[in-house]
């Protein structure tokens, strides 16, 4: 008997830290709030490079999808990451990958830079990096 509260003490902190680790799903109004209160975060896009010279998030580092698996540690750990892409759709992989990797803070900016777009926010637009 003794040794079971301690086992289900363990097993509820390491329930509590995998919930901690999860994506946090934001819309692009909110994804502005997050990037004008934390200059911190790492705008990650996971387009294609011809997606991203058509229009891009100022300060954006790309990433395609398909090569995040060989580049990740190219995104810092110890800072948040807002992934995004056209629609949604690959940034919930992405951030679902980097959440899997260990990466603490991450967001998903669920209505792409196609909701950035529409709500009139700054886009940049010019070659990849």
């Amino acid at each position: 008997m003794r040794i079971i509260a301690p086992l289900l003490s363990l097993l509820v902190l390491i329930v509590s830290l995998s919930f901690a680790a999860g994506v946090g799903n934001v819309t692009s109004s909110q994804a502005q709030a997050l990037l004008a209160r934390n200059q911190k975060i790492v705008l990650l896009d996971v387009r294609t490079p011809e997606e991203y010279r058509q229009a891009h998030l100022r300060g954006s580092v790309l990433i395609p999808l398909g090569e995040l698996g060989r580049r990740v540690q190219e995104v810092p750990r110890d800072r948040p990451v807002l992934v995004y892409c056209a629609v949604g759709a690959r940034s919930t992989s992405a951030a679902d990958f980097l959440s899997s990797r260990g990466y603490r803070e991450v967001y998903n900016m669920t209505d792409g830079i196609v909701g950035w777009y529409r709500n009139r926010l700054p886009i940049q637009k010019g070659s990849a990096p």
